[in-house]
């Protein structure tokens, strides 16, 4: 029986994508072999890689100066790509200036890996407040070599409203886990990142769209791997890329091109949040504590409203527990901060969230 998937990530994929790759596992295209198979230079592989590509772009609405690089080391890599690449000194140590925004424990962590190669500068932070909300943005300066930022936090189930204004400083942000879950300006930004397993596929690929001036060379001590223009000027293909999550990635972009696009996964999300959203607002046992105007689409961390901690713990325990009993699985929230999460991302269908619902109605009565 299939159940119900409210992991953070890795996550539920879409139903019909798992049951085409089920199809496909021994005989891809025609081919006689699995995509695991496959050598990533073999002409049966290059149109799968291809085809992944152009659907990103259509789907995202990706400008031709832009790159997509297909990559590994999920979005944590990121965090020291970024300021090699855009920040990078003569020497580590020794880099150029740049902004970060904190918003949660993701963005913490690309902080102080980002200060070990960049002069960071923290502008703002919600740490004050449990990051239950985003901060507002301070403009960048004029010697800014980037800012950056975790458009929607997973964690804590915050995400950001408006999208700032940095000018001619590139905006690089962190998407992992709202990526194609609404339309999104990419000209906007310098970089997006994302790692695959929230919203596109298995866990193990990496998605980097970058503009292509900012593909430049790095200084020569900064490793081979760690270069944008390494992968770039190779297609993705300067070592052995992740050639079955690329495969899966494309299956997913066909299903959420068949769902009617962006715009049309994004109704759904809004539809699945604001009933998720409103049956918190009128719960007599659970609420949200993000403040309305930063809650995530795609993350809801919800906690009881019990005051005594040691019964507030076994309260939760038992949620949870009960919850996986009843097919409902993976809702205990990040380690990190407690309660419960339901991450209701692209995959996760509406009868999902009623069945949450439902289920929270119960045991709350």
């Amino acid at each position: 029986m299939r159940v119900f998937n409210f992991s953070p990530g890795p996550s539920a994929l879409p139903l019909p994508v798992l049951e085409k790759a089920a199809i496909e596992m021994t005989d891809t295209n025609g081919t006689g072999q699995s995509v695991m198979e496959m050598s990533h230079r073999s002409k049966d592989f290059k149109p799968i890689i291809e085809k992944t590509e152009s659907l990103l772009r259509e789907l995202m609405g990706i400008p031709a100066n832009y790159k997509v690089l297909f990559l590994q080391g999920g979005a944590s890599l990121q965090f020291s790509m970024v300021p090699l690449n855009l920040a990078a000194g003569d020497a580590p140590g020794k880099g150029k200036k740049a902004a970060y925004i904190d918003t949660g424990i993701w963005s913490d962590k690309a902080i102080k890996e980002g200060a070990k190669y960049a002069a960071v500068e923290v502008r703002a932070s919600s740490k004050d407040k449990a990051y239950s909300y985003i901060p507002a943005a301070p403009q960048p300066q004029a010697d800014d070599a980037y800012y950056h930022i975790t458009l929607n936090n997973t964690i804590v189930g915050t995400k950001w409203d408006k999208i700032p204004d940095t000018g001619s400083v590139p905006l690089v942000s962190d998407i992992s886990s709202c990526i194609l879950s609404e339309p999104i300006d990419v000209s906007r930004f310098g970089i997006l990142y994302a790692g695959a397993q929230k919203n596109l596929g298995p866990a193990g690929t990496t998605v980097v769209i970058i503009r292509e001036d900012l593909i430049r060379k790095t200084p020569d001590w900064v490793p081979v791997m760690l270069r944008y223009d390494t992968h770039a000027a190779e297609g993705s293909m300067y070592n052995t890329p992740p050639c079955y999550g690329i495969y899966m990635i494309g299956l997913v972009l066909e299903w959420i091109k068949n769902s009617g696009g962006a715009e049309a996964i994004a109704g759904i999300n809004r539809d699945k949040a604001g009933m998720f959203y409103n049956y918190l607002e009128t719960s007599k046992m659970f609420y949200s504590p993000v403040e309305k105007q930063y809650r995530s689409l795609m993350n809801i961390p919800f906690i009881t409203k019990e005051q005594d901690e040691a019964k507030k713990t076994e309260l939760e325990s038992r949620f949870v527990k009960e919850a996986a009993a009843a097919g409902l699985v993976n809702l205990a929230g990040h380690r990190l901060v407690g309660g419960m999460r339901a991450s209701i991302y692209n995959a996760m269908p509406v009868d999902g969230v009623k069945a949450l619902i439902s289920f929270m109605e119960k045991f709350e009565s």
